[in-house]
């Protein structure tokens, strides 16, 4: 058996393990697409109206993650992992796991769930403490009795907390999906995807097993819902055609922006004709420089519908990634009038219209991406390009707030204070873009004061 020194040295180790713990993960990467973005926000729209939550408030953030899952994290947004987009069927599936997430916000669950969080450990921390002065004053088996008996009672109570929120927060889904006249077929569909993935992972089923779980034993949570939605109204009601068409063509393209080629061109292959289809192998023939390929997949789309920004936008995405930024400039100006500027895409024609190295389209390029950055601050991508333009005209302090608003999105505190504080001293007193850089600069000295006081 170990000394009580030495066990006191590995408690006090397995303490700090456990306040590392409890540390938030990173930021996980998101993924930006004017199309999907606009989907999203249709698809929990009329949720978000039955929830008698503030329309327009809610966002819902797309992940890069292959698993299947959905969280809030705190706030009115959602995030649904890409996982779970390629793993729905239908529109209506992902709209019943959205108005699951929507139950979480209204009751508040991000916030009791940090407040629990920080009970369970409590709880633990205590224990290890007792533990350690068990082992001090030689009684080892005293201090793992401690440690253990701790670590049950909050796990125990962690877990029960947490199952029952999901419980609730199921029923509250149920309602939402009924006051927005939205069926809840695919809300039972894919909790049915998820049972089987379970079975298929060899995770227990048993009654027992649910003990150990954070959620309810999801044949329970289909058969209760089952119960509650079959007798609703709105169970048989009709899945939305257009916003299935929506979903399957965003799908397909997200599927083929994120897989290896050879898997998108096996799951589409040339004798599928859809619009999907064509989506996916722009995206895999482009992935693999195949230019020509991948323009004619985006000319088929415009042979379909000349007028979709979204295929507009994907041609010019392939010329200008391909080395053609003058040629990309006439479906992206067109792409960017018919979205009235959607931020992202305007961004985009703002970095072709750069890419030309024709000084003589700096001014449009200034004017859009200006524009982009009015209706959507929190796009990085179109903040570069716009510094590159002011650094281009000598408009030098302009180009310093551009930086600093780029850097302290991406969490590069200490440059973007010195880009603030520089644009600061330079740009005309009293201006907007004098009191932005004031903004930049408070908030990028308060994350820096943040990350210290966690230090």
């Amino acid at each position: 058996m170990p000394s009580p020194r030495s066990l006191a040295a590995r408690l006090l180790a397995l303490l700090a393990c456990t306040v590392i713990a409890t540390q938030p993960l990173a930021a996980q990467a998101i993924l930006r697409d004017a199309e999907t973005e606009e989907l999203l926000k249709d698809m929990v729209a009329p949720l978000v109206e039955a929830s008698e939550l503030e329309p327009g408030n809610v966002e819902v953030v797309l992940i890069n993650d292959n698993s299947i899952n959905a969280f809030v994290a705190g706030g009115q947004a959602i995030y649904v992992h890409s996982g779970l987009i390629d793993a729905a069927d239908t529109a209506n599936e992902v709209q019943g796991v959205l108005a699951h997430e929507l139950g979480h916000i209204t009751a508040g669950h991000a916030i009791r769930f940090e407040e629990r969080t920080k009970a369970a450990t409590g709880i633990t921390l205590l224990s290890l403490l007792i533990g350690v002065g068990a082992a001090l004053a030689g009684g080892g088996d005293a201090a793992m009795g401690a440690i253990m008996a701790g670590q049950q009672a909050a796990m125990g109570s962690f877990l029960a907390y947490n199952r029952n929120q999901e419980a609730a927060t199921d029923l509250a889904g149920a309602r939402y999906l009924s006051g927005a006249g939205i069926s809840g077929r695919g809300m039972i569909s894919f909790f049915e995807k998820l049972r089987g993935d379970e079975i298929r992972h060899g995770y227990s089923q048993s009654d027992e097993a649910a003990y150990s779980r954070t959620h309810p034993l999801t044949g329970d949570r289909i058969q209760t819902l089952r119960n509650l939605l079959e007798s609703d109204p709105a169970w048989s009601a009709p899945d939305d055609a257009a916003l299935q068409e929506r979903f399957l063509r965003a799908k397909a393209k997200l599927y083929g922006y994120l897989a290896e080629p050879q898997r998108t061109l096996n799951a589409f292959p040339p004798s599928d004709t859809s619009i999907p289809a064509h989506y996916a192998r722009a995206y895999a023939y482009h992935k693999e420089a195949r230019v020509d390929m991948a323009l004619a997949e985006a000319d088929a789309l415009l042979a379909a519908e000349p007028d979709n920004p979204y295929f507009l936008e994907l041609k010019g995405q392939v010329l200008l990634e391909s080395g053609r930024a003058e040629e990309a400039l006439d479906p992206l100006r067109r792409a960017t009038e018919l979205t009235r500027s959607q931020p992202l895409i305007a961004g985009l024609f703002g970095h072709a219209l750069i890419a030309t190295e024709d000084k003589a389209n700096y001014p449009e390029a200034e004017r859009v991406l200006r524009a982009a950055v009015a209706r959507d601050r929190y796009n990085p991508f179109a903040w570069y390009q716009l510094g590159v333009v002011y650094a281009a005209q000598g408009d030098i302090p302009r180009a310093r707030l551009a930086s600093a608003e780029q850097l302290v999105m991406n969490r590069q505190y200490p440059e973007a204070l010195q880009n603030a504080q520089a644009a600061e001293a330079n740009l005309p007193y009293g201006s907007p873009d004098w009191l932005r850089a004031q903004d930049v600069a408070l908030e990028a000295r308060a994350e820096l004061e943040r990350l210290r006081d966690e230090r």
